[in-house]
């Protein structure tokens, strides 16, 4: 059985209590990163709603996501050729 953490934390001046099976630190540290690039973005563009600042957030991160997966990609490609 694994172990279910609730932690509570404040995202763009909300509250939020996140369940999860990570460390309390590792769930603090996502939700930071999240709270960072809410931020981030209103600042670029203050007239965005909350909602706007969210959606916004999340393609961010999943930009962040799918790059990374190319770039694991390529590597692993690389590493296929080097020991052929």
């Amino acid at each position: 059985m694994t172990d279910i953490r609730k932690i509570e934390v404040e995202i763009f001046g909300e509250k939020h209590v996140i369940r999860g099976e990570g460390t309390e630190e590792h769930i603090l540290e996502l939700a930071r990163a999240v709270d960072d690039k809410m931020h981030q973005i209103a600042r670029r563009s203050p007239r965005l709603s909350l909602h706007q600042v969210a959606i916004l957030t999340a393609l961010n991160f999943a930009d962040d996501l799918v790059k990374l997966q190319e770039e694991q990609e390529a590597l692993l490609q690389l590493l296929d050729e080097k020991t052929e």
